[in-house]
């Protein structure tokens, strides 16, 4: 059974106008498959990609069903169920928002995909584990991730303007070209500010002004109802979470160490490692470990922001060696895989070795490395190994 005022809300949702920029994912969807999910943080763009399928799909709206998991309706209300009642009655496309907020998910994604011919797509939030939840459901759904805005997507809309998504191979060997041909249609370096400011979720058109306030909810909703929900954390436990991500951003890099943070959220470090794991899965923060080979394996991980606009909201000075860090791993960790390097900062793929800093940044640390880069934050066009910090955003 599908309650009225559910019907109501989904004909309401599908008329709406939707944002004519389309983030680059949606390209990148095998629509063909029959259950397809969407991952991603709070406010990244997933409900707008599922109505803008929706808008283009072929289908007749009448066909579609929009439900968002959240809703109040939606508290005693089975999936199953209700796909049932909507492929009976000719439904073929079945929209699921914030799927992580139904009870027993998985279960009834897989029964609806083995009994019902009906394409479902759903989307959730980032700390979604699909292989967890059901042992074989991960064979049934192809699950996709949808990141922050890189910057290049920012320019984008910013401007109206193309930019071609760089290969890291391509951007690396001829930066110089690369950074002059967009150099031609905007300034870089102005737009970079921008976007460490406010540039990394959608919804900073709706307001700038109220960005800051909105961005923080996403935060407190992230761990307050996302992670407590999907991990069944403790209520009391929750603020020593948030005083995690305070510390990350007002903190000295050499100084976070496993005592302090301890010490600071009042836990052992085993809680603790768990606590970061799914803060991480909620993209709240990234967790960068050693990379192959190192001599320095009993290093601590590297903590840092899942995103630059997280600095914003949670720390009044961002330190500026994290903020450069953290705008990298983000830009980079979506299609690579960043790991902390002994003698540079980061080497990614374990083929790259990157050195972060300020705009006279020599190699010099570098020294006898292959394959590595200093990254120069200030400078619009490098040179050589001196690549600058912006071009890292035009990866995806």
């Amino acid at each position: 059974m599908i309650p009225n005022i559910l019907r109501q809300a989904s004909a309401f949702i599908l008329a709406r106008p939707q944002p004519n920029y389309q983030r680059f994912l949606l390209q990148k969807i095998d629509f063909k498959e029959a259950l397809i999910g969407i991952k991603g943080a709070r406010g990244c763009g997933k409900t707008t990609l599922l109505l803008q399928h929706a808008l283009n799909a072929g289908i007749e709206p009448a066909r579609i069903l929009y439900i968002a998991c959240d809703h109040p309706a939606m508290v005693d209300v089975s999936l199953y169920e209700l796909a049932q009642t909507f492929y009976q009655e000719g439904g073929q496309l079945l929209l699921l928002d914030e799927i992580h907020k139904s009870k027993n998910f998985a279960a009834h994604l897989k029964a609806i995909r083995d009994t019902f011919d009906l394409q479902v797509i759903f989307s959730g939030s980032s700390a979604l584990r699909i292989e967890h939840e059901l042992g074989d459901l991960s064979r049934r759904a192809v699950v996709y991730h949808l990141p922050v805005l890189s910057l290049r997507e920012f320019m984008e809309i910013e401007t109206g303007q193309t930019f071609a998504a760089m290969s890291l191979p391509e951007l690396l060997d001829q930066h110089v070209n690369l950074a002059q041909q967009i150099m031609r249609q905007v300034r870089p370096i102005e737009q970079f500010k921008k976007y460490l400011n406010y540039g990394a979720y959608p919804f900073y058109r709706e307001s700038l002004d109220n960005y800051p306030r909105k961005l923080l909810e996403v935060i407190n909703q992230a761990i307050d109802s996302d992670l407590a929900g999907i991990y069944s954390i403790e209520t009391s436990k929750l603020d020593k979470l948030k005083k995690l991500l305070y510390m990350l951003c007002s903190t000295d890099p050499v100084e976070l160490n496993i005592s302090k943070l301890s010490a600071a959220v009042g836990t052992s470090w085993a809680t603790l490692a768990k606590y970061l794991e799914r803060m991480q899965a909620g993209s709240l923060i990234h967790i960068v470990r050693a990379g192959s080979g190192m001599r320095t394996v009993n290093k601590p991980d590297k903590l840092l922001l899942d995103n630059a606009n997280l600095f914003q909201v949670l720390c009044a000075a961002p330190n500026s060696g994290f903020l450069r860090e953290t705008f990298f791993v983000s830009q980079l960790s979506y299609q690579h895989q960043v790991h902390y390097h002994d003698q540079g900062d980061f080497s990614v793929d374990d083929d790259w070795i990157f050195e972060i800093g300020g705009a006279n940044k020599s190699l010099k640390q570098l020294k006898g490395q292959a394959q590595s880069y200093a990254i120069l934050d200030d400078v619009v066009v490098g040179d050589g190994r001196r690549v600058p910090l912006w071009m890292f955003g035009m990866l995806y």
